[in-house]
């Protein structure tokens, strides 16, 4: 029998979309910080927040995008990204999320797959070149494009928007294109948002995907409102919290247990630095006063271990989310006592649930705090199945984890088949991970039915690397698995098996992937070997390989490396 959540009252957020929602919270709120860019030192009130939005929403109007068109944004943490998460969703624009680590044959593919029609960009970040590896795609970017874009792969790409930097013939500037929403009326953006309904789609996010395809998950207003309600409910977010987020916008993570979690609770969301950096999550929780802190176990692990964590005051902390991959038990117990916030939660879901499923409460106790992902939320459903028949298990029963309810996605977008596979005929998601559920309600996750791998948050496919390393002339099989890593839970480890008569490094197989797939996803150990564990029938046993190289690599306790100061769950 699937077990069911505690019933509760119906949010104010339900019913109502995105923009609609920042205007009441900004019609309540005013004069309170919405948003806090710590770099380079932007700080907005709702009232301001709103202002903007209604500015860049009009000048999307004027672009001539409407109702269901598909925008994308490709940029690191930056004020003109939520900006324009809320100005899409204000007329009905479809806000495409792009990963700031792809490379040029990941951006093409979401670009194509997604019928992007718009692009918002930023320059550069650290060592990554946007421009350059867009126009290594697309390079009419540097053709002179006086009303729109015309690309023969992107036929349907007509707009591009350079949030920084000096744009190319191709582009606009974001202070070319604010200026031109001056010659739209209100009444038109008005107009624009009355016809708009809380089931329309208005996020796509991209999942990497089993067969190197990554899939586009669309979720609707209600989907990622209701989430960013309740998950600010399970930690008693109130207009009074300031809500730090040093997870990336572009996963669920930071556009809706951020961005929605706040506006939703009007608390203020507080982005310490551009992208991940342990001693400026510090430094910022002490100036601005945070009292929330969210993070993948990697970020926190990084914090903890920064050599100068004891001279920054983290009284202010009282709770957050941990969530992205397995939380251990001694890292919750130091973020609630050393770091102070006593009251963090545990989320566990998918971007297919918009994301999260189940989450703990404030009031549980520290062993359910650190030995499940809590119960589900208000409105969800959750049962453990039979993977095999399909059966509904009991209490202490391990099978796979279904989720039903309101955060499941409308669907992948263009993947009817997909979505099948992914959503049964009565609504329940199949997560491909293996749980249990306790007598009293609670979940624990105890594996994957898949061979997923999660990096410091980030889900990686292994068939998508190997089929990335089967286009090198040299390599004849390979096969990748996930191995543990103190740090960001899991690394990624490449078996290869090369050609007769070929030769090949692994520095040069590294370069190979790095050059086309985005950074996190390049393994991390490699083994040149002449055959791979096989059944008595032939079939690989990942799982041989999986513990072969943990004993051969001693990586049953040893940490793998400290992470650069800089680096992000997506490094």
């Amino acid at each position: 029998m699937a077990a069911k959540s505690d019933d509760a009252d119906r949010p104010w957020v339900d019913g109502r979309t995105i923009g609609d929602v920042l205007r009441e919270t900004a019609r309540r709120f005013p004069d309170r910080d919405a948003c806090v860019f710590c770099e380079p030192g932007v700080r907005l009130t709702w009232q301001q927040l709103d202002e903007h939005v209604d500015q860049a929403a009009r000048a999307l109007l004027h672009l001539g995008f409407q109702r269901g068109d598909h925008f994308g944004i490709w940029a690191t943490n930056v004020p003109e990204w939520v900006i324009l998460q809320f100005a899409t969703a204000r007329i009905g624009v479809v806000l495409v999320t792009i990963n700031p680590g792809y490379r040029p044959a990941e951006l093409q593919y979401t670009l194509q797959q997604a019928d992007i029609r718009g692009l918002a960009l930023i320059d550069q970040f650290r060592d990554s070149f946007f421009v350059d590896t867009l126009r290594e795609i697309c390079p009419e970017i540097d053709a002179p494009a006086p009303q729109r874009l015309s690309s023969r792969t992107f036929p349907r790409l007509q707009h591009v928007i350079l949030l920084r930097g000096e744009p190319t013939a191709g582009m606009v500037s974001w202070k070319q294109f604010l200026q031109s929403g001056h010659s739209v009326p209100p009444d038109h953006l008005a107009a624009a948002e009355s016809g708009l309904s809380a089931a329309d789609p208005v996020n796509i996010q991209y999942t990497s995907g089993t067969t190197g395809s990554p899939k586009g998950a669309m979720l609707s207003h209600r989907n990622i409102l209701l989430n960013g309600w309740y998950a600010g409910s399970c930690q008693r977010l109130t207009e009074t919290d300031r809500v730090g987020l040093p997870v990336p916008l572009y996963h669920c993570f930071g556009c809706v247990l951020g961005t929605l979690c706040c506006v939703t609770h009007g608390s203020a969301m507080i982005f310490p630095s551009e992208g991940f950096h342990p001693r400026k999550v510090l430094a910022a929780i002490e100036r601005e006063r945070i009292t929330a802190i969210y993070g993948v176990p990697t970020m926190f692990i990084a914090q903890l271990e920064d050599s100068e964590f004891s001279s920054f005051d983290l009284s202010s902390l009282r709770t957050g989310i941990m969530a992205g991959s397995a939380c251990p038990v001694e890292l919750m117990k130091k973020v609630m006592h050393r770091m102070g916030a006593s009251e963090i939660t545990i989320g566990y879901g998918q971007t297919e649930a918009s994301p999260l499923i189940t989450q703990t409460r404030p009031d549980d106790s520290i062993e359910l705090r650190t030995e499940t992902v809590g119960r589900t939320l208000p409105g969800c459903e959750a049962r453990i199945v039979d993977p095999e028949t399909g059966k509904v298990l009991g209490d202490n029963e391990q099978g796979e984890f279904c989720g039903r309810g309101h955060g499941i996605m409308i669907g992948y977008y263009n993947m009817p088949d997909k979505t099948a596979e992914a959503i049964d005929s009565d609504g329940w998601l199949h997560t491909g991970d293996l749980a249990v559920r306790t007598p009293d309600g609670y979940y624990r996750i105890t594996g994957r039915l898949t061979d997923m791998i999660i990096r410091g948050g980030e889900n990686i496919y292994p068939r998508e690397i190997e089929e990335c390393l089967y286009a090198h002339p040299a390599v004849e099989d390979v096969q990748v698995v996930g191995v543990p890593d103190p740090r960001y839970g899991e690394q990624v480890l490449a078996w290869v098996r090369l050609r007769s008569g070929t030769t090949a490094t692994e520095d040069q197989l590294r370069a190979f992937c790095g050059e086309r797939l985005a950074r996190f996803k390049v393994p991390r150990y490699w083994k040149f070997v002449d055959r791979f564990p096989t059944t008595v029938t032939g079939k690989i046993q990942k799982y041989r390989i999986r513990e072969i190289a943990v004993q051969e690599l001693g990586l049953g306790d040893a940490p793998s490396g400290d992470p650069s100061p800089d680096a992000s769950p997506a490094d």
